[in-house]
């Protein structure tokens, strides 16, 4: 069509014109710039066509049509384009509004020759079209409206039934030559009783020379019983009429009764037409005549079953020959009867066998279509099936992978960090290992790609406003992509919350932007959308691994060069790329698969060669508020004394993660697998620590070894590591609550803080026990009982915890994450929280932001391995309560922050 104005592409005739024009909006869709991909391609193919042509689209069907259409409704354009369909065809709305309702659901149809009363000129008049309407789908494939192609038959169909008038006119000029010059064979013909009587009475008058006859005709229809149908020839009905009917007539009872024919050739007229008249003797009930004849009608059976009547108003017309001839023509209409009867008969037959194979037919279309949609869902769902099975080995297959790339890289950044400590004084040598160790990080990153994608990464899902998130990436975007990209970010009103890890959130934009940086070779327009959306049943039907509900969904777009469908069905494989050798891994989309999934959302990928792509991620909606979003604590931690027993099947991993404990000063006991590990517990050696690999060889698993190991030394902390967690401790993209986890590789700092934290944990529940027996001072607080609450993953150090405090006087709350206390704070009044800090999920500092939103003068304490509060600033008056603490530093901690909470 040529190059684009103003959004919209040229051409289009004078409907284009007007569509193009800036103050053109089309009811619920706004300007042209602001449809959707799919309205635009439709409409570029409507008003391109030469035939009448229209599209109905949107909630309210704006109404939308090319100039081939015009000349349907001359009066009604231009005011109808874009007004919705209701108003602009709205005299034939009754007709058209079930057919509307039924095209989404029933497909397409066509009309022939439909009778369409249309309003023109004023006035209503009758016209005929043969159309046809074709649900049209949207981007997201659901029906959003209905395209129609017409074609105005009325000229036809008149000039039709004009030929039909003119055949039937010319057929009943041939009756009336026929019955004249061959009576018989004309009334042997005609299958119709009111015509065939009319034939017998115009045919009897010709052949008598009579003034008028009368056919009378007993009939039955089952459901009245028996009356009289007649037909008159030659005389004005409507005054006939006013006679009493002849059935009632004693003159003509010979004849009705089988007799014979009754005949009069000379009879004097009453004046008052059948009133008594005693001078004349004539019966009551006598016609106007003054010579007729009767023939009786027989069916082959005998039975009278009608008859002529013809009649004069001059005495003795008939002779001889003229009775003759009604005689036979009376003989000749009894067999016509007759055969009308049977074909009748025959006709109901063949019209019930004919309605018998019309619903044999419509039954056998009806499964014949349903066998076909069977077997078209079933392939589908074959193929799905297929495809998940498919990427379910290739994750199992990256899964193992990672697990033994992590050991590697595990060897090799430990004794990395070990040799950093030898060549301190080495400018070159640390120059070097920190290459080697940001060579480390790379590789980390490739293998946390491939549990991205195996659905087997342990995420930290968060409450958390999608939109916000992508908005404060806008910098970091632009920076990346360059000045040649340029980028547009659309966030909708009222977004709904999401339940994702926002981390994961962050890298799967910053795949998505950057493989679309490369289709569009570094120049381009890069639009990000966050929006609210429905998938429906029926779109879940579509797509079988879909669960049909309310998701956010973030879609990116770029104007590159496309992919083809083969492209697009391998896209989320890992390792595959389009892209020349060196230029990228093949797992960023692989990654944003696996996240999506694992968070029980959909990704969805539209592309067309040289028009670009869009990738929409569909996460599951949140009905609770935003969690607060912290930095996490990078604090260095230092060593300890304490044993620590290392559970380890890579000889390499275990050598250097016992050389990087030892050098925090650690006392340290190692096994090759957790068979053996058992037995060093069950020696009777002083075990602080259990640091053991998720997955090892031989009959024993970890988490069986971490429950015998409680059952002999109830004081033992659990740490576990692993590249690779399996189902083992993490279920739905989640740890198991209660349990600890070092993802490999991990650094030494990381490994030094994560076992100081356990450690501490382990310290705590010991001095919960100590504290239970020892006596507790009574608090000195004035006024009344304050409401304390309590917030600790860790079940041991939680019930020791919350029991010194009762002791201490205070009413404890009970909470084992930060979700379930916002959960308390809802419908509870507070006024004092104890948080453990590293808490799973929500952290503790985010619950405190939480809280101090409900409660702004709410005391705060925090517990914590660390040495400083996780943020002074932000929460003034808030008090470090260090772990292992004591009974009485618990007590002073939570009267401190009695002291200094906030006024307000």
């Amino acid at each position: 069509m040529g190059s684009v104005a103003n959004g919209w592409p040229t051409g289009g005739g004078e409907i284009g014109e007007l569509l193009r024009h800036p103050a053109f909006h089309a009811v619920g869709l706004g300007p042209v710039e602001s449809w959707p991909a799919s309205l635009k391609h439709i409409a570029e193919m409507v008003l391109n066509s030469r035939q009448p042509k229209f599209v109905a689209w949107g909630p309210d069907l704006a109404f939308l049509y090319n100039d081939a259409y015009v000349p349907v409704f001359p009066e009604r354009h231009p005011d109808a384009l874009g007004r919705p369909f209701r108003e602009v065809w709205a005299d034939i709305w009754e007709q058209f509004s079930p057919i509307i309702a039924s095209t989404p659901e029933g497909g397409s149809q066509l009309f022939k020759e439909l009778l369409i009363p249309m309003r023109r000129d004023g006035r209503t008049e009758d016209t005929w079209f043969t159309f046809s309407y074709t649900p049209l789908r949207d981007d997201d494939g659901m029906v959003a409206g209905i395209l129609c192609a017409a074609l105005d038959v009325t000229d036809q169909v008149s000039a039709k039934r004009g030929e039909q008038i003119a055949l039937e006119e010319l057929r009943a000029k041939s009756d009336a030559l026929a019955v004249v010059n061959q009576a018989g064979a004309a009334i042997t013909a005609e299958p119709n009783v009111e015509r065939l009587t009319q034939i017998v009475v115009d045919a009897g008058v010709t052949l008598t020379g009579a003034e008028f006859g009368a056919f009378f005709y007993n009939v039955d229809d089952g459901e009245r019983g028996s009356y009289m149908l007649y037909a008159l020839s030659g005389v004005d009905r409507k005054n006939f009429e006013k006679f009493p009917m002849p059935r009632n007539t004693k003159v003509f009872a010979p004849t009705f009764n089988g007799e014979g024919i009754v005949r009069s050739d000379d009879i004097l007229l009453d004046p008052r037409y059948g009133q008594n008249a005693p001078h004349a003797g004539m019966p009551k009930g006598h016609l106007p005549v003054r010579s007729y004849l009767a023939v009786p009608v027989k069916s082959r059976d005998g039975s009278v079953i009608g008859g002529l009547f013809f009649g004069h108003g001059q005495p003795g017309r008939f002779s001889q020959a003229a009775e003759a001839s009604l005689v036979s023509l009376a003989g000749q209409s009894a067999v016509a009867i007759d055969n009308i009867r049977l074909f009748r008969a025959a006709k109901v037959e063949i019209d019930q066998r004919r309605d018998m194979e019309d619903q044999l037919r419509k039954l056998n279309e009806m499964l014949e279509v349903r066998v076909a949609a069977e077997i078209a869902e079933r392939q589908q769902a074959e193929a799905a099936l297929q495809q998940s099975q498919k990427m379910e080995s290739i994750g199992k297959l990256t899964g193992g992978v990672a697990h033994d790339f992590n050991n590697l890289l595990q060897v090799i950044s430990g004794n990395l960090q070990l040799l950093g400590k030898d060549v301190a004084d080495n400018g070159r040598g640390k120059e070097r290992i920190s290459n080697a160790l940001a060579a480390v990080g790379r590789g980390s990153r490739l293998a946390s790609q491939l549990l991205a994608f195996g659905r087997r990464q342990p995420l930290e899902p968060k409450v958390v406003n999608i939109g916000r998130l992508v908005t404060g990436m806008d910098d970091m975007l632009r920076r990346a992509l360059g000045e040649e990209i340029e980028v547009e970010t659309m966030v909708s009103g009222g977004l709904w919350n999401s339940f994702a890890d926002p981390t994961q959130i962050e890298n799967a934009l910053l795949n998505l932007a950057i493989n679309s940086r490369d289709a569009m070779d570094g120049a381009g327009k890069l639009t990000i959308e966050v929006g609210n959306a429905f998938l429906d049943d029926s779109y879940s039907r579509a797509h079988p691994e879909v669960t049909a509900g309310q998701y956010v969904v973030l879609a990116v777009t770029d104007t590159g060069s496309g992919m083809i469908q083969e492209v697009i069905e391998q896209a989320f494989e890992p390792f595959f790329s389009t892209k020349p050798e060196g230029k990228g891994t093949g797992l960023g989309l692989s990654m944003v698969y696996g996240f999506v999934k694992q968070s029980g959302g959909h990704v969805k990928i539209y592309s067309e060669i040289g028009e670009g792509t869009t990738v929409k991620l569909y996460l599951p909606r949140s009905f609770q508020s935003e969690d607060g979003i912290t930095k996490v604590d990078n604090v260095p931690a230092t060593g300890g004394t304490e044993t620590i027993l290392v559970a380890e099947d890579d000889e390499g991993v275990r050598t250097t993660v016992v050389e990087m404990l030892t050098d925090l000063g650690y006392y340290v006991l190692k096994s090759k697998d957790a068979q053996s590990a058992l037995t060093v517990i069950e020696s009777g050696a002083h075990i602080d620590l259990l640091f053991t690999d998720v997955i090892m060889p031989g009959p024993l698993r970890s988490p069986e070894l971490a429950r015998m190991a409680r059952e002999r030394l109830p004081d033992i902390a659990v740490l576990y590591t692993s590249g690779y967690t399996e189902n083992s401790i993490v279920h739905g993209g989640r740890l198991d609550p209660g349990l600890e986890l070092l993802s490999k590789p991990y650094t030494r700092e990381e490994l030094a803080r994560k076992i100081s934290h356990v450690l501490a944990n382990r310290s705590q529940r010991r001095q919960g026990a100590s504290n239970a027996a020892a006596p507790v001072a009574q608090p000195d607080i004035a006024g009344e009982k304050l409401k304390l609450l309590l917030v600790e993953d860790d079940a041991f150090i939680r019930m020791d915890t919350a029991e010194i405090l009762q002791d201490l006087g205070y009413d404890v709350i009970e909470a084992d994450s930060g979700e379930r206390g916002v959960e308390i704070l809802r419908h509870t009044i507070i006024d004092i929280i104890v948080a453990d800090v590293g808490l799973p999920g929500m952290s503790g500092p985010a619950f405190a932001a939480k809280a101090r939103e409900a409660f702004p003068s709410v005391g705060l304490v925090f517990a914590t391995g660390n040495s400083s509060l996780p943020d002074a600033n932000r929460f003034p008056g808030s008090v470090l309560l260090s772990k292992p603490f004591s009974s009485s530093a618990l007590d002073q901690a939570v009267r401190n922050a009695v002291q200094q909470r906030p006024v307000g």
